[in-house]
């Protein structure tokens, strides 16, 4: 529920809400697991089931089981309903049976790794429903987490590690995530050790953590993450797509050797190994207009992405030029914009150039117009947009861009249209049929649905389909 360019989360939040008040409950839990299983999604699972739980739903114990999967989820589940915005602010006594239960059954490494964060921490999540452990060993954890005198022997074998670790009793660093050791002094050594216990993906997101502690100083550690970074077994068996390979090099800081930089660039054409390969003629419309340099998960106090809505919007044209390079890529502002890609370059150097682009206002039916003119063959168009036409004013009935693809389907009436909306609102440039689909906000998921899409097996209906299967 982030902040974006057009849309406040607060609108957002109450869109979700009334939603939630109108659907069949069954319906609603449903959509949650379908949100946490198959879209891995964190927040809107969370207050699915914060708004059931309001409701008081019988659903609300299986849910639970099936949405909390890790701790982080708890404290989510927990954030939400104490802060009021479904209707309650205390748990209520099922809702805190139902925290009891994962506190007494979760083991000591979940346990640990639920304990980074905040907003609630996972003291305050203890001190609010005081849970009743069975065990010895949980009942001296949960009582050091809280602040209470404790006999360091009844703690489980990783926190005692980590207590010794701290004390300075020994150098040996603990097995725990290392976000547990931030307050500790660890030499450049022990970080270079840290990188080699991570792994892949643990290596992708930490690169600004271990230069800024020192360990790519340490000699071999920088070739050693350049190599794993860049090994084809590794990505493969990582499933990694490009969208996460282009946040790591974004949000990489200058500190992050050069080679490590080229190793993530390396991986990204690895993964495209993972982007389907779409059939016939394909076009690709990437909006380069000012207002896609804002960043694609909107603005979050403390935790913006590097990441802007036109570096997605290019490598979505970049990826599948390299899939299909016979595709046609035409970004747009005001008009067409006039540019030659190389199928041949990096996925990474045709990104740039197109973000390199960006201009004015944002007209979506330019590029529509133009190949609707040229009576242009056409199987695919993706258009790629953060969604506000500022130049096509038309609001009532169907817009320009509506009326420009109904140009190009009376030339081509089995193509479609896939409009990816980087920044979701309340309008659409073109409704759902069964030739045009919306695609709002964007993950690597985007490139299997498009498939799907084209293929055939997606409708205003699938999704319904899906999440009432789950």
């Amino acid at each position: 529920m982030n902040s974006t360019f057009y849309t406040s989360p607060e609108g957002q939040l109450e869109a979700v809400l009334q939603l939630v008040s109108e659907l069949d409950s069954r319906f609603v839990a449903q959509a949650a697991r379908y949100a946490r299983q198959q879209g891995h999604m964190k927040d809107m699972p969370a207050l699915l089931l914060a708004a059931l739980t309001a409701q008081r739903s019988a659903l609300v114990p299986e849910l639970f089981a099936q949405v909390v999967d890790n701790g982080k989820m708890l404290r989510n589940f927990v954030q939400i309903l104490r802060s009021g915005v479904t209707g309650r602010k205390s748990l209520g006594s099922q809702p805190k049976r139902l925290v009891q239960n994962w506190l007494n059954s979760a083991t000591e490494r979940q346990l640990l790794q639920a304990s980074i964060g905040n907003q609630p921490s996972l003291a305050d999540v203890v001190k609010m429903v005081h849970p009743k452990p069975g065990e010895a060993w949980r009942e001296a954890f949960f009582a050091w987490l809280i602040g209470k005198p404790v006999d360091v022997q009844a703690l489980p074998e990783l926190t005692r590690d980590l207590l010794a670790f701290r004390s300075g009793a020994t150098r040996e660093v603990p097995q725990v995530p290392f976000q547990l050791l931030g307050n500790e002094t660890l030499s450049a050594e022990q970080w270079a050790g840290q990188a080699r216990n991570m792994g892949w993906q643990g290596l992708r997101m930490n690169l600004n953590t271990l230069a800024r502690h020192g360990a790519f100083q340490v000699p071999g550690c920088t070739e050693y993450v350049a190599a794993r970074l860049a090994d084809a077994g590794e990505v493969a068996k990582a499933r990694v797509y490009p969208y996460q390979l282009l946040a790591a090099y974004r949000m990489a800081g200058d500190e992050v050797p050069q080679p490590v930089r080229e190793a993530l660039q390396d991986a990204l054409e690895l993964s495209l190994a993972n982007v389907p390969a779409l059939a016939g003629n394909v076009v690709v419309c990437p909006d380069v207009s000012g207002s896609m340099h804002s960043p694609v998960t909107g603005y979050r106090q403390g935790a913006t992405t590097a990441v802007r809505c036109i570096d997605v919007a290019a490598l979505v044209a970049a990826a599948v030029l390299r899939k299909q390079p016979a595709a046609r890529v035409m970004p747009f502002e005001r008009g067409v914009v006039n540019i030659h890609l190389n199928p041949r370059d990096s996925v990474m150097s045709n990104a740039q150039k197109l973000a390199n682009i960006g201009g004015g206002g944002t007209n979506c039916s330019a590029p529509l117009a133009q190949l609707a003119n040229a009576k242009s063959r056409v199987d695919t168009l993706i258009l790629v947009s953060d969604n506000e036409s500022w130049i096509d004013a038309r609001r009532h009935g169907a817009t320009e861009t509506m009326r420009q693809w109904e140009r190009i389907r009376a030339i081509n009436p089995q193509a479609k249209l896939v409009c990816i909306d980087m920044q979701p609102g309340a309008t659409t440039q073109a409704p759902d049929r069964e030739d045009i689909l919306n695609v709002g906000g964007f993950s690597d998921a985007v490139f299997d649905v498009i498939e799907q899409f084209t293929a055939g097996n997606y409708g205003a209906q699938h999704w319904v389909k899906a999440i009432e299967a789950m």
